[in-house]
């Protein structure tokens, strides 16, 4: 288990209010945006542990690791939170697509 005091205290909070916490997700490189996906404390501790992408899959309601069944890894460089507590980004260094249709981004449809 992560020390408490790695995961700043008002992330700790969102998740014992019973909250997700978004994370986007980013390559550390290029600086493109290549997805967005849910955290727990349980996906954020072992993302920070083993520092392979571990989200919370809605649907499934269990952990996912990425790239677990494509090989679409993401080794997790930094993680940094934003000034509300409720979104992370995930600066990784990715070994593939990031999208489950085969993109770079889940990102590449325009609306304007």
């Amino acid at each position: 288990m992560i020390a408490k005091s790695v995961i700043p205290q008002s992330v700790l909070d969102r998740f014992n209010n019973g909250e997700l916490v978004a994370a986007v997700v980013q390559d550390v490189d290029t600086k493109e945006v290549l997805m967005m996906a849910w955290v727990n404390q349980e996906a954020l501790e072992k993302s920070i542990s083993t520092k392979a992408a571990t989200f919370w899959s809605r649907s499934r309601n269990k952990l996912w690791v990425k790239g677990s069944e494509s090989g679409n890894s993401q080794e997790v460089k930094v993680i940094s939170f934003d000034c509300d507590s409720d979104t992370l980004l995930f600066q990784v260094k990715p070994a593939g697509p990031a999208c489950h249709t085969g993109a770079i981004t889940c990102f590449d449809q325009k609306i304007i």
